[in-house]
C-alpha cells in the first residue's frame, strides 16, 4: 500500500483527495489546521493530524507523527494555501508575509523535511498545488500572485536539483475550482483590507460582489478535476513538470506565449474583473 500525506484537507481540494485516495487503496495521511477538523477527518474514518503549515515547529510535529505511521512516504501533496486579495498597495507587510509563510515557505520547509525521508528511501514524489495565478497575474491578487509566482520558480529549481534521482516533482495548475476558496477569501478580505478608505473603494465593492456570489464562474470544475491530474501525477511513469486542469488554465498558459505583452495584459484585467 502507497502512503501520500496531503495538506490543507479540511475542506475543498484536500478534503476530497484524501477521501477518494483512500477508496482507491492510498494510505492516507491528511492534516488540517484546526484541531475540529481533524476531529472531524477522525471521524470520517480518515488517519489525520493537526498541521499548521504557516508554524514550523508543527511541521517538525506532523513529519515525526509520519514517521510513527509509515515505513515509506511514496507522495507529497503540498496543497494547504489561501488568497488574499486587495491591491498591492494596500498589502502590508504582515500580510504579505502570512500569505507567504502559508502558500509557499512552510509548503517548501515541509517538503524539505520529507525529502530527507526520500532520500533515505530512495523514491518518492513531491506534487504541489500552484495555479493558474502562478504564471498569470490578474488585478487585486497580488499577494496570492507573487506566492504562487515563487513556487513555480523553487518547484522549476528543485526538479532541475533532483534530476539524476528517483524522487520527482510537479506542480498542478488548477484554473477555476468549486471549493471554499473563494469564501476564505471573501473572510481575508474583510479582516485585513480597509475597503472604504482605499482608492481602490469602488473596484473593492465589485469584488465583494464577486466573492459572495454563489453562482459558478464559467469552465469552473469541481475539486475531482484536481483528484484526476494528482493521480496522474502520482501515476505516470514520465512525470511531467505541470499538470494543467482547466479550460482557461490550458489557455491562458498558450497565449502568454504568444501575444504581446500589452495585449496579454488587456486580456489578463478583463478575465480578472
Amino acid at each position: 500500500m502507497k502512503t501520500i500525506l496531503i495538506t490543507g484537507c479540511s475542506s475543498g481540494i484536500g478534503y476530497v483527495c484524501a477521501k477518494e485516495l483512500k477508496k482507491d487503496g492510498y494510505n492516507v495521511l491528511a492534516t488540517a489546521r484546526k484541531a475540529k477538523d481533524v476531529a472531524r477527518l477522525k471521524d470520517e474514518g480518515l488517519n489525520a493530524f493537526q498541521l499548521d503549515i504557516s508554524n514550523q515547529e508543527s511541521i517538525l510535529s506532523a513529519v515525526e507523527w509520519v514517521k510513527t505511521q509509515t515505513d515509506k512516504i511514496d507522495f507529497l501533496f503540498n496543497n494547504a494555501g489561501y488568497a488574499q486579495p486587495g491591491a498591492v498597495e494596500d498589502l502590508t507587510m504582515s500580510l504579505l508575509r502570512q500569505q507567504f509563510d502559508t502558500n509557499l515557505f512552510g509548503a517548501i520547509f515541509l517538503t524539505n523535511q520529507i525529502l530527507k525521508l526520500m532520500r533515505e528511501q530512495g523514491s518518492g514524489r513531491v506534487i504541489f498545488n500552484s495555479s493558474i495565478l502562478g504564471f498569470v497575474a490578474m488585478s487585486y491578487r497580488g499577494s496570492y500572485n507573487a506566492s504562487k509566482f515563487a513556487m513555480e520558480g523553487l518547484v522549476d529549481t528543485l526538479r532541475l536539483e533532483l534530476y539524476n534521482t528517483n524522487i520527482k516533482v510537479a506542480l498542478i495548475q488548477p484554473g477555476p475550482i468549486t471549493s471554499d476558496f473563494r469564501k476564505n477569501a471573501l473572510a481575508k478580505f474583510r479582516e485585513n483590507i480597509d475597503i472604504h478608505s482605499s482608492f481602490h473603494k469602488e473596484i473593492y465593492i465589485k469584488t465583494l460582489k464577486r466573492l459572495e456570489s454563489e453562482e459558478k464562474t464559467k469552465f469552473e470544475l469541481s475539486e475531482f478535476a484536481v483528484l484526476k491530474a494528482l493521480k496522474r501525477a502520482m501515476e505516470d511513469k514520465n512525470v511531467k513538470a505541470r499538470y494543467q486542469v482547466t479550460t482557461p488554465t490550458v489557455l491562458m498558459w498558450y497565449l502568454k506565449k504568444l501575444l504581446p505583452t500589452k495585449l496579454f495584459d488587456r486580456l489578463a484585467i478583463k478575465a480578472g474583473d
